[in-house]
């Protein structure tokens, strides 16, 4: 009989079940929905207004005129405000994804785990139910961080066409492919929380600050712009200005998707290959 079952489902046999499981624990929770929308916005109100520099620039008489020229060659817009919202985009997808592992442990603490693993339901779409839950979160509150984001002044480039907006979700979607997968894969033979979380946290803020979010990494010292250089988040950042802010570079843009969609297939590939030999133990 299972054997029919998987036969009729194919191989994403039980995807959406699973999937939806998952978000129905974000979307069931309004305090959970609440504060994952909320802090970014706060970040983009506090942070990004606190931090301008347009004005620090105006003030001085000497630099006054010369000031939207200096913060152009700099951050690549005459607006800070929207040059670090964009890094936003890629706060939501870090801070989306680091959680995945922390489902997967719960799940086997639970007992749910083993139920799952004694169905027709491969352990590629278990884990890949994971990764796809948390890319439809990390979408859905990016677009909120946008539309906020415009609301609190985005400047938007002049070339700007909404379609671009598909192209911001296509970039999200490849980023958190990867980064779920990554942190599906610290998590994927723990039976603590505690492992993937301290995992978790330490890494987030090496790969948040040592990207472009916050800061332009030709700016940085060499042996940080090394790092960031290998830093999807780099990519990911990058990819969203070109989209939205940027006077789009094709060359550049194509480079961001190639780098990003290359980490997504080979974390994912990596991370499916792992479940189909540890899930279980």
């Amino acid at each position: 009989m299972s054997r029919v079952n998987e036969q009729r489902g194919g191989r994403l046999h039980g995807l959406w079940a699973l999937t939806n499981r998952e978000l129905k624990k974000w979307y069931k929770e309004p305090l959970l929905l609440l504060v994952s929308v909320v802090q970014p916005v706060i970040w983009m109100g506090l942070f990004g207004k606190a931090m301008n520099l347009g004005a620090v620039f105006a003030s001085n008489p000497g630099i006054s005129q010369f000031a939207g020229q200096i913060m152009k060659q700099t951050f690549g817009t005459s607006d800070y405000f929207s040059f670090m919202a964009m890094g936003m985009i890629s706060f939501v997808v870090l801070f989306t994804t680091m959680f995945s592992g922390m489902s997967i442990v719960w799940d086997r603490r639970l007992g749910f785990l083993n139920k799952v693993l004694s169905t027709p339901v491969s352990r590629g779409v278990i884990i890949f139910s994971k990764v796809l839950s948390a890319t439809l979160r990390a979408i859905f509150q990016a677009a909120i961080v946008l539309m906020v984001a415009l609301l609190f002044g985005l400047q938007l480039s002049s070339n700007f066409n909404p379609i671009n907006i598909l192209g911001v979700f296509a970039v999200i979607f490849l980023i958190c492919i990867g980064l779920s997968s990554l942190f599906l894969l610290m998590a994927i033979r723990s039976t603590k929380w505690e492992t993937p979380m301290a995992v978790a946290n330490l890494v987030n803020l090496p790969l948040m600050f040592a990207s472009n979010a916050f800061f332009p990494t030709k700016m940085m010292p060499e042996w940080l712009q090394l790092i960031a250089q290998i830093n999807p988040l780099t990519y990911t950042t990058d990819a969203v200005r070109q989209l939205l802010i940027y006077n789009m570079n094709a060359t550049q843009l194509l480079i961001d998707f190639t780098y990003l969609g290359v980490f997504a297939a080979v974390i994912s590939t990596v991370g499916i290959g792992l479940s189909l030999r540890y899930l279980g133990k």
